[in-house]
């Protein structure tokens, strides 16, 4: 055997030790500081990291258990390799959790993790010039001869540097053999250039001399950038909201929490998973509204249920008619059992006879003449309600109090709370309670109904809130649609705004739901149920075709249950309760509907038609919809759908399986015609992506 093959064989010989764990805080060694913060001699730039929100200032939300991909931009100057490390860790905790990031292109480093629970977590991204790597990568492009020989002992200075770093064990040992394998090789003529190379490139001792940087001069992002965690629910859910007293079986006698109880198998049977109660406390008496919001009230009439307070209590009380609080903790109880959540309305607002506004006058505004300023907002007038003063000089006192409304309902089992005009109340008062209740029930879900401006909502978002109500209900052709939730699936509110999306609520009745057009309302409950992974109705006003308006131009219902009691069908095939739960046995089958990052719109040759298709984060479920959004007339058209966007070949056919009619169309190619009749104006369709026999339509999954 020559020389130099001996040479290899020997200096390669015996296994390199183990990987250990990485102690990021001993190896966390801080030069000198600059203005900027850095060592001076620190070369690396983590130029940005992404996902981030408002530089860092508010937290990103993902949700337990799932990946979160981070990706930070990072180079230095010359041709020298950074290292670049993601580092994760919840709050509160000593130790960060540190992960190799991994070059895609154009100085964009990627890693994700996966946070295991709902909480409050951080992450940044740290990097240095790594002297090794960099010199390692410079050895692989040398051919000649004498440059291999200079290279291999400037190797061997790094490799025995990292030789100490490694200090007394088995890494130690072998790095230090192996820097002076390559000096004394360097030195040797007779080793041929080759093998040396060889030995200087031996992969499984580069790795340990990875495991042993120099991170001196390492820096990091200039932020910690905060992260909340949540369970699945927050992303992706389906409410339904009824009024407790509209809840019974006899027309004219006032619902309970038990009739409420006594509806949770049906709606539980509709795939429902939260069921939204309107407040159910005592109501006022003073300013009482009558029947369609007359502003006096009738002998008999029961006012409306964000009217707060009377003498019997207030927002930690409940409505006698309504029940007991044994009756409340029952039907918590009764709803956990029937797979469903309570969510409970969290009104802060008052009515006048509210014990808060006589024994905290100060948390009020007073007008010249004595009396307290009501609620309004021009031309509508809430005279029965009374809004908190949070200027207050006791402030404190307000927000201490407001937020023990909270902690009384999450001991009696709410985890859910649909917040009623959070944009009205400070932003400053929601970021620290959002924040305080989830800090200490991270499970917490808050909804924040805010028809309001984009940016205050956005606000709201990025304060903690949960989920958004949307502009859905008032987005109503294809271009309004498209524009809309291209809007809500880009970044960088995608990262913080989830949308929640309802057709109706007891608050609007959209006038394309005032002509009582069935197939209105089945493509609004699709268009919701599809294009966003968190949808609501109002029932059983929706389900039920329920369309009169109380007047020309008026959003508000006729006779609505906000000021007076309603009796409603309940049979379980009731209007569009059977279509209504084939689109949630739909969403719960298909994780593609479960979240909205992979929306994309289709484009299709009909402004009547509307096609969008969504994949799961695997790409393994596709789901492609199309909705005819003409209540009156059939309407066809041919859809683009590029088969590579399907990792299928260009003419390879493929089967659509429609899960309303369980109908099966083979398509192949890149446009596909569609046409949909108004007694069911929509496609749901998965893809099946193999197809044995065009002509018996059998397929794989």
């Amino acid at each position: 055997m020559n020389k130099g093959l001996t040479f290899l064989r020997d200096a390669i010989s015996g296994s390199p030790a183990p990987a250990a764990p990485t102690d990021v805080s001993a190896t966390r060694k801080r030069g000198p500081q600059p203005v900027d913060g850095t060592p001076g001699r620190a070369r690396a730039v983590v130029d940005a990291v992404l996902p981030v929100v408002d530089g860092g200032r508010f937290a990103v939300k993902r949700i337990a258990g799932e990946p979160i991909e981070i990706e930070a931009h990072v180079f230095t100057d010359g041709h020298d390799v950074p290292r670049v490390m993601l580092q994760w860790w919840k709050e509160g905790s000593s130790t960060r959790q540190e992960i190799p990031m991994k070059l895609r292109y154009n100085d964009e480093w990627l890693a994700s993790f996966v946070a295991p629970a709902p909480g409050r977590y951080a992450y940044t991204v740290v990097a240095w010039v790594d002297a090794f790597e960099s010199w390692h990568h410079e050895l692989e492009r040398r051919v000649d001869p004498e440059d291999i020989r200079i290279a291999a002992r400037v190797g061997a200075h790094e490799i025995e540097a990292a030789a100490k770093r490694a200090g007394d064990g088995a890494d130690a040992r072998m790095l230090s053999a192996w820097a002076q394998a390559l000096e004394e090789g360097a030195a040797d003529p007779e080793i041929d250039a080759d093998v040396l190379k060889a030995l200087a490139l031996d992969e499984q001792r580069s790795d340990a001399a990875r495991r042993h940087p120099d991170r001196s001069l390492e820096v990091s992002f200039s932020a910690d950038l905060p992260l909340t965690v949540e369970r699945k629910r927050a992303r992706f859910s389906a409410w339904y909201e009824l009024f407790p007293r509209s809840a019974g079986d006899t027309p004219g006698r006032h619902g309970t929490l038990r009739d409420v109880a006594a509806r949770l198998p049906l709606i539980a049977s509709m795939g429902f998973d939260i069921v939204y109660l309107p407040p159910i406390h005592p109501i006022g008496r003073v300013q009482r509204k009558g029947r369609n919001n007359a502003l006096g009230a009738q002998p008999g009439d029961v006012g409306s249920p964000w009217a707060i307070g009377a003498e019997e209590g207030g927002h930690k009380s409940i409505l006698p008619e309504l029940g007991t609080a044994e009756d409340f903790r029952a039907l918590v109880a009764s709803a956990a059992a029937n797979g469903l959540e309570l969510a409970m309305d969290i009104a802060f607002q008052c009515a006048p006879d509210h014990p808060y506004v006589r024994d905290h006058p100060e948390w009020f505004r007073w007008r010249p003449d004595g009396t307290v300023q009501y609620a309004e907002n021009p031309p509508k007038k809430y005279q029965d309600i009374y809004p908190f003063n949070f200027e207050s000089d006791d402030w404190q006192g307000l927000w201490t109090e407001l937020k023990s409304v909270l902690d009384h309902w999450i001991a009696e089992g709410v985890h859910v709370f649909r917040v009623d005009n959070p944009h009205t109340k400070s932003f400053a008062f929601w970021e620290w309670v959002v924040g305080e209740v989830k800090r200490e029930h991270p499970d917490v879900i808050f909804l924040a109904e805010a028809f309001t401006r984009p940016k205050v909502m956005h606000r709201l978002a990025k304060l903690g809130y949960t989920q958004s109500y949307t502009y859905f209900t008032w987005r109503n052709t294809k271009q309004e649609l498209t524009r809309y939730f291209t809007e809500l699936t880009e970044a960088p509110g995608v990262d913080y705004f989830r949308p929640n999306v309802w057709p109706n609520t007891p608050d609007i009745l959209h006038e394309a739901l005032q002509g009582g057009h069935a197939a209105v309302f089945k493509s609004r409950l699709v268009l919701a149920a599809t294009l966003a992974a968190t949808y609501g109705i109002y029932g059983p006003a929706y389900e039920l075709l329920e369309h009169l308006p109380r007047g020309p131009s008026s959003e508000e219902y006729l006779d609505s249950e906000k000021y007076q009691l309603r009796n409603w069908d309940w049979s379980p095939d009731a209007g569009l309760r059977p279509l209504i739960t084939r689109i949630n046995e739909i969403r719960r089958e298909h994780p593609a509907l479960q979240a909205n990052r992979s929306l994309r719109f289709l484009d299709v040759e009909n402004d009547q038609l509307i096609a969008y298709m969504k994949q799961s984060a695997d790409g393994r479920d596709t789901i492609v919809t199309v909705v005819n959004l003409d209540p009156h007339n059939a309407q066809w058209g041919w859809v683009a759908l590029d088969p590579h966007l399907l990792d299928i070949e260009p003419q390879e056919p493929f089967q659509m399986h429609d899960l309303l009619t369980d109908q099966r169309f083979i398509w192949r190619g890149s446009h596909h015609y569609v046409r949909l009749d108004p007694n069911l104006p929509a496609h749901v369709m998965a893809l099946r992506r193999r197809v044995r026999d065009e002509r018996d339509f059998d397929y794989y999954l």
